[in-house]
């Protein structure tokens, strides 16, 4: 019976885990990493980007995402969006094509690839209902779409394309390859052919000859055929552009004069041109490059020319790519240019005076300076969400009215059902933060600490403003910009009380700050308080940074969140851990040196306490010095070697054989074990002069029973390095003495883990087995009060274990190890409740955790039982594993790279992903000579039909193996 019952509850646990546990991946916040490919539909108001690991992202109105991953390792190089339908081609650098569509399934849209085939040369452009594809070989083939049948008797080979070409011109110099092909916009029948040298011909499909050459002399780079039909445009590898007039009924050219914008001296190639008329002026000239080389070869430009005005928009880093979106009754207006650059996308307004940049609501770059710390905060207050709102919008004056011009899908997501803010650090000094509500990732407000200090940072950056007259007339644009001019300025440690509207936050060089948010610019003196974490100890030299001054004069501080207090650690190391208490008005912060308590209402400090070994003269030498010294290598080395000799002696056998056979068979059972768990190791007790055991790496407020079991009081825990804990009794006044009475700390327990293992996570739990409340969580009915009837626990966990203690006795209850049965380590700890699928009404808190393998698991509070366990993060990912944030619903955040941001859940209730969906838009009507204007970013494949696509592979494979032949 009691067997039969055990099972029967098991299989009911694991129904209610399936109700409450669920690992999905479901969004990818930030910029794509590595950017190769960019891609836009009219039609669809779609915009695809490819990168260089084979990823394709679709992006439309905000909400409206689809990513999609090749299986080939490889780049993708182009991206073609087939006109009025829902499908698109890829094209990656082995040559490969792949087909991919928008396939409705129960009401949503999904990205699928429905075909693939490898190609043996480059594919050019098509329009109309022919394919034709351009070779490195310079030959263009042609399939008539429809009926997927090669047209050989209409293909180009480069035979007759010399024949038709003066022969001083060919035997001048070899033709190479097809560098670009651009249809007629007005007669379908007929084709520009641009080769690698400079010869461009228009070929007339019809008859099948060449009724015009333009035997350019200098690298064609691209070429575009204005929209009326009478001028061919094309870029060249000097820095010019040449406009060539075509006549009719005479097959030679006139050729306008050669353009070399920002010449008299050498310049870099224009890449791409675009020319589009408007309604009632003058076109859009645009194009990228054309630099001087020698005085701005290394800006990354686009040049905008409408009448009398020109631009160059000098971007953060590299081009991949432009378009121009139209609008207007025929989308003939060009309103906006949106430009892919490596490290961000930036869109311009070209219908507002001074064209300003469009504020991005999703693509936002999270590394413009490079993340540092991460913070997640659930459930924001209404008042304080349009607060930190309001503080964003005064900084964001120079952006653009104009709304997000790519509009295409529909975002079928639910409301999400709380505000959610992700706050990150920046090495600059800076934190942002974000709307993580929902799939967009929404940049609401920018925090920056660097006016506090007399740093060596830039505070009056007007690199953005063009100097009058200046040539090129330069305009800076982009917000990317990964150079920190002061190191010390990165933020290490983040927490906000979402009650109170109080921050702090905690940098490189041992700085805290406290803020409180005011909606209101003000000018005032920040109050600098110095803590020596050392308490006067000797021999110890700090070889670190130098701490960050803070400024002695008045500075004046925009709305938002506004420093007043600056508590300075010495020596100045990196803040490791740190929390803040609103309630209690108590901040606590920990070093590689200590830790201390500072009152900010009274501006004092409560409590400090040095945790240096000293022995530990790494802890002296600070983040900037990464080398151990040769002595302490050599020292503990030496110390290996004695060891195993102790060992050896106590286990001597005066049987020689013997202890050969053993210690050979031990060898094979470590071999074969190494072979089966490469990380499995035994928990051993850890040396006490190991480097950093004094660094903490977690301090806990709790109001629970620490001195005995009948009275609770304010407390303070403290985790070292080394597997201590440090427990401290804080004697807080009554409310109506809180200002003027003193606080003391007192020192109550200390726990010695005898594995001696980091200690990452300390959790209170009341008498229900709950985890404590956060401050002022209770006052504002927000949760129920902490069961202080009941045995309170706390639970110590470490890298290798964790384990319940008892309170007030601090005797051991339960332990669960972790290192010693599967070889992983905890690496990222957090609490989180997860709510039923199937009942509003139920839930459980769960402790969640990432390990050095990159697995997520959920124990159960408080018997500290496994869940589940699911594989998140590659192992080899240690960035990744490290920069791990878990929210209070079962969520986490890592970044994928240094732009991007992972999203995962591990709750059935709790899920942020798209649901949006693309329906294929309606056909247009067009007479036999007017075709559609052809989507795309460059040319190359621009028609297909899905159905038939392996099929028309096929013919084309056999076209370029007859090629190759």
């Amino acid at each position: 019976m009691k067997r039969f019952r055990r099972h029967g509850t098991e299989s009911q646990r694991d129904r209610l885990k399936q109700e409450l546990f669920q690992f999905t991946k479901t969004v990818e916040h930030g910029f794509p990493h590595q950017p190769s490919a960019l891609g836009y539909s009219s039609s669809l108001q779609l915009m695809a980007i490819g990168t260089r690991s084979g990823a394709i992202k679709l992006y439309g109105a905000p909400g409206v995402e689809f990513m999609g991953l090749h299986d080939e390792n490889a780049a993708v190089t182009q991206v073609f969006f087939m006109p009025h339908q829902v499908e698109l081609v890829t094209l990656l650098d082995d040559n490969s094509l792949h087909m991919w569509t928008l396939r409705s399934h129960k009401g949503l849209s999904e990205l699928l690839e429905i075909g693939r085939f490898l190609l043996t040369g480059p594919p050019g452009c098509s329009g109309g209902e022919l394919l034709l594809l351009g070779t490195e070989g310079g030959h263009v083939f042609i399939v008539e779409v429809p009926g997927f049948r090669e047209l050989e008797e209409m293909n180009i080979s480069l035979d007759q394309i010399t024949s038709c070409v003066p022969d001083d011109y060919v035997g001048r110099r070899n033709l190479e390859h097809v560098e670009a092909l651009q249809e007629n916009p007005i007669n379908s029948n007929q084709v520009a052919i641009g080769y690698g040298r400079g010869l461009m011909v228009i070929w007339d499909l019809n008859h099948r000859c060449a009724i015009r050459h333009i035997p350019a002399t200098q690298q064609l780079e691209s070429m575009w055929w204005t929209e009326n039909g009478s001028c061919i445009l094309s870029s060249h590898s000097d820095g010019s552009y040449c406009c060539w007039t075509l006549r009719t009924g005479d097959k030679k050219e006139e050729e306008e004069k050669s353009n070399i914008p920002y010449g008299h001296f050498p310049c870099k190639a224009i890449n791409k041109i675009v020319q589009l008329p408007t309604a009632g002026g003058p076109p859009f000239l645009l194009f990228s490059g054309g630099m001087p080389r020698a005085s701005y070869g290394d800006r990354h430009c686009i040049t905008v020319i409408y009448s009398k005005t020109q631009v160059a928009f000098d971007f953060t880093s590299r081009i991949i790519d432009f378009f121009v979106i139209r609008d207007g009754p025929h989308h003939t207006e060009p309103s906006a240019l949106v430009v892919l650059v490596e490290e961000e996308l930036v869109v311009i307004d070209l219908q507002t005076e001074g064209w300003p940049v469009i504020q991005t609501p999703y693509l936002v770059p999270l590394h413009s300076s490079a993340i540092t710390c991460s913070y997640h905060v659930s459930a924001i207050p209404l008042k304080l969400w349009e607060r930190i709102i309001a503080a964003g919008v005064v900084q964001n004056t120079q952006y653009s009215k104009k709304l997000w011009p790519i509009t295409g899908g529909q975002n079928l997501a639910p409301d999400p059902p709380q505000r959610d803010l992700l706050l990150t650090g920046h090495e600059d000094g800076t934190v942002r933060f974000w709307d993580a509500s929902g799939v967009c990732l929404y940049p609401l407000y920018k925090l920056s600490t660097a006016a506090v200090f007399n740093a060596d940072a830039d505070l009056n950056d007007n690199m953005s403003q063009s100097a009058e007259g200046e040539w090129p007339p330069f305009r800076k644009v982009g917000c990317f910009d990964p150079y920190s001019d002061d190191p010390r300025l990165g933020i290490q440690k983040i927490h906000l009380c979402k009650y109170s509207g109080y921050l702090t936050v905690a940098g490189t060089a041992g700085q805290i700050l406290m803020l409180e948010l005011n909606d209101e610019a003000a000018e005032q003196t920040v109050e600098a308080k110095v803590v020596d974490l050392l308490q006067g100890q000797e021999g110890f030299r700090w070889k670190g940074h130098t701490q960050l001054d803070v400024r002695e004069e008045p500075v004046l501080f925009p709305p938002g969140f506004q420093p007043f207090t600056v508590v300075q650690c010495q020596p100045p190391a990196v803040v490791t851990a740190l929390n803040l208490h609103s309630e209690w008005k108590l901040v606590a912060f920990g070093t590689s040196h200590g830790f201390g308590v500072y009152d900010y209402l009274q501006k004092n400090t409560v409590l400090v306490k040095c945790t240096l070994n000293p022995s530990d003269q790494l802890a002296m030498e600070g983040p900037l010095s990464r080398v151990k010294s040769i002595k302490k290598s050599l020292r503990q080395s030496f110390r290996r070697i004695r060891r195993s000799r102790v060992s050896l002696r106590k286990h001597h056998i005066s049987n020689t054989n013997k202890v050969i056979q053993e210690a050979n068979a031990r060898l094979e059972a470590e071999l074969a074990e190494m072979e089966l768990a490469p990380v499995q190791r035994k928990i051993e007790a850890r040396s006490s002069d190991d480097s950093f055991t004094g660094l903490v790496r977690i301090l806990c407020f709790a109001d629970t029973f620490l001195s005995d079991s009948s009275h609770n009081t304010p407390s303070l825990w403290a985790g070292t390095n080394g597997g201590t804990v440090f427990a401290y009794i804080l004697y807080i006044p009554p409310v109506e003495h809180r200002a003027d009475e003193a606080l003391t700390a007192q020192p109550a327990k200390e726990i010695q883990l005898m594995h001696r293992a980091p200690v990452v996570g300390i959790v209170v739990l009341d008498g229900h087995g709950a985890p404590l409340p956060e401050p002022l969580e209770t006052a504002h009915d927000l949760a129920r009060s902490p069961d202080l009837l009941g045995s309170h626990h706390v639970l110590v966990i470490s890298e290798e274990q964790f384990k319940v203690f008892t309170l007030p006795k601090l005797s051991s209850k339960m332990k669960l190890k972790l290192t010693a049965v599967d070889g992983s380590r905890v690496r990222r700890v957090g609490v989180a409740w997860f709510g039923s699928s199937r009942t509003e009404d139920y839930g459980e808190s769960g402790l969640v955790f990432l390990t050095n393998q990159g697995d997520v698991h959920v124990l159960s509070l408080p018997h500290i039982k496994m869940q589940i366990r699911y594989p998140c993060i590659r192992r080899e990912d240690v960035s990744g594993i490290a920069s791990c944030v878990f929210t209070k619903q079962g969520q986490g955040f890592y970044l994928m790279s240094p732009s991007e941001f992972e999203r995962f859940s591990l709750s059935t209730r709790y899920l942020v992903e798209p649901r949006c969906l693309v329906e294929a838009p309606l056909p247009p009507v067009f007479s036999n000579q007017h075709q559609p204007k052809l989507e795309g970013a460059s040319s190359a494949l621009r028609y297909m039909l899905s159905p038939y696509f392996p099929f028309f592979l096929q013919e084309i494979q056999k076209s370029l193996e007859g090629d190759q032949t």
